[in-house]
């Protein structure tokens, strides 16, 4: 995949703050909004959430979700041209003894600083969302393919 749509991919991770979890329940399909924090090589998504809140159940070790994430509509531009990521993830649940625990709080704290005080709280876990297969749409015929390995190039970069 060419430099700059890699580049792109990688700015959207890092400029946008939540995203649009997709998930199917007992009630059928639902979706809810979290905040996220990218992993270094932008190869995953840390987000938080309560263990009381309904799509917290979609969040167990192993499970399949979607995720968006796009650019911010600030009213000026055509809505259907702005930048978003549509992909598949798996979920991990992360805790105090896993590996990477650590990492993964300090760069979710670095980018909620009240993460600190809420990861504290017995009802929050931190997950981990591994990016695998999708769509970047970067405009108008401007839309890509993306897989597994797609993040690792931008690991990469």
């Amino acid at each position: 995949m060419d430099v700059e749509v890699l580049e792109s991919i990688r700015a959207l991770l890092q400029t946008t703050r939540v995203l649009s979890l997709a998930y199917a329940s007992d009630r059928g399909p639902e979706a809810a909004l979290l905040p996220f924090a990218p992993s270094e090589d932008c190869a995953a998504l840390y987000v938080q959430a309560s263990t009381l809140a309904r799509h917290a159940r979609a969040l167990t070790e192993g499970a399949r979700v979607g995720l968006l994430v796009h650019a911010q509509d600030s009213g000026a531009a055509n809505p259907m041209q702005l930048s978003r990521l549509s992909v598949s993830a798996t979920v991990s649940l992360l805790d105090g003894p896993s590996p990477g625990y650590g990492a993964a709080a300090v760069r979710f704290i670095d980018r909620f600083p009240a993460a600190r005080m809420t990861l504290e709280f017995g009802d929050f876990g931190l997950y981990t969302l591994t990016l695998g297969s999708g769509r970047f749409v970067e405009g108008f015929a401007r839309a890509f393919d993306v897989t597994a390995g797609t993040f690792a190039e931008i690991g990469r970069l």
